[in-house]
Formats: C-alpha cells, sequence, structure tokens
C-alpha cells in the first residue's frame, strides 16, 4: 500500500491499480512493450488488476506469467460490471486507468482516475471523470511509480 499526501488536495492510500486492457495497457490485443516492463515495477507496491471484454480473445496468453489479476467481464453492461469491481475493491484504495467508454464509471468510482489518450483516443465521457489525462499508457503508470509526479499534477 502506497500512502500520498497531495497537498490542498487529499490524502490517498492506494493499494490496487485497475487497468483496463484494450486501448489502454493492449493494442489490437497485444500488450505494449512498454507496459511489460513496468508491470513486474508496479506490483511490487500494488496489487494490479487487467479487467476486459477481451475483444480479441488474447488477454490471458498476454497476461501469461505477469504477477496481475485478470478479469475478464461476463455481463453485458460493461459500465456497470467494471464500477462494480472498483467497489468490491474497495474505492478509496484504487486507482483506476482507462480510455474507453464503458472505463467512465470505474474512473469515477476510484479514489484516482487516469484516463489514458493513446492510439485508439478516449471518450469524453470517461476523460471528464478523469482526474489526471495523459497522453501515453507509460506515462500515466509512471505517476505511480514516482509519487512526486502524481503529487505535482494534483496539488492545488
Amino acid at each position: 500500500m502506497m500512502k500520498i499526501e497531495i497537498p490542498n488536495y487529499k490524502s490517498i492510500e492506494l493499494e490496487h491499480i485497475i487497468l483496463d486492457y484494450n486501448g489502454t495497457i493492449a493494442k489490437d490485443g497485444e500488450l505494449k512493450e512498454v507496459v511489460k516492463t513496468l508491470l513486474p515495477k508496479l506490483c511490487e507496491t500494488y496489487t494490479v488488476h487487467v479487467i476486459t471484454a477481451d475483444t480479441f480473445g488474447s488477454v490471458k496468453s498476454q497476461m501469461e506469467g505477469s504477477p496481475v489479476v485478470v478479469n475478464v467481464l461476463k455481463t453485458d453492461d460493461h459500465t456497470a460490471e467494471k464500477a462494480d469491481y472498483v467497489e468490491h475493491l474497495q474505492r478509496e484504495t484504487c486507482i483506476a486507468i482507462g480510455n474507453g467508454n464503458n472505463d467512465n464509471e470505474m474512473l469515477k468510482n476510484a479514489i484516482l482516475g487516469i484516463a489514458v489518450i493513446g492510439d485508439e483516443g478516449c471518450a469524453t465521457a470517461t476523460l471528464l471523470q478523469s482526474d489526471i489525462s495523459c497522453t501515453c499508457i507509460d506515462d500515466a503508470l509512471m505517476l505511480l511509480l514516482n509519487e512526486k509526479r502524481l503529487i505535482a499534477t494534483l496539488r492545488r
């Protein structure tokens, strides 16, 4: 767990990172190389979860051997299922990162929501629910590996 004091914003105790898969940490079903490098470092401090509809059917093979929890969505309401996942983990300990329209409630429910405007762009609803937006996943993940960057972005 990581405790971070953000001046004139809030104090947060982060335990879980919930990552959308396609469009956020993967492109066309293939995990991005930078994510493969950063995930083990993140797992030293956080429990990392990958949540996905698995559009390309590749998440389990792509994440094989990685120390993350993989959750393939089961219902037709992916937005609600992702939001409920955050609630189940205790929202006040969760960081959610995503880009799709079905990620907006997940980002809203998490104590910290990060929108990624990557190769697929970012749904406006998700961008509006985020606390931070990044133009690539490596910048988003580096915020969590170097909390001073997070503080610099969110302090008031």
